[in-house]
């Protein structure tokens, strides 16, 4: 029993080296990062918002003739 509280305790000791060691390797890696330009962000960002704009068209639409055919598929069935 005292070794498991042991062990418990130097895991808990050794927590503010680990995330020290983390936080020093995440700024390390995000020196390497290649940000891009706004030019890119402002394009990148117009397509998601036009593909995102095709996408509730094309859903809307299918959508509404699923919609229509099972009104049609009830309303042969209530005759």
């Amino acid at each position: 029993m005292a070794d498991k509280a042991q062990g418990s305790l130097s895991s808990v000791a050794g927590w503010p080296a680990g995330v020290k060691a983390y936080v020093q390797e995440l700024q390390v890696e995000m020196r390497r990062v290649t940000w891009p330009s706004s030019k890119q962000v402002r394009a990148t960002t117009g397509v998601v918002i036009a593909c995102v704009f095709a996408f509730a068209a094309y859903f809307y639409v299918v959508d509404l003739v699923i919609g229509r055919a099972i009104t049609r598929v009830f309303s042969l069935f209530t005759r």
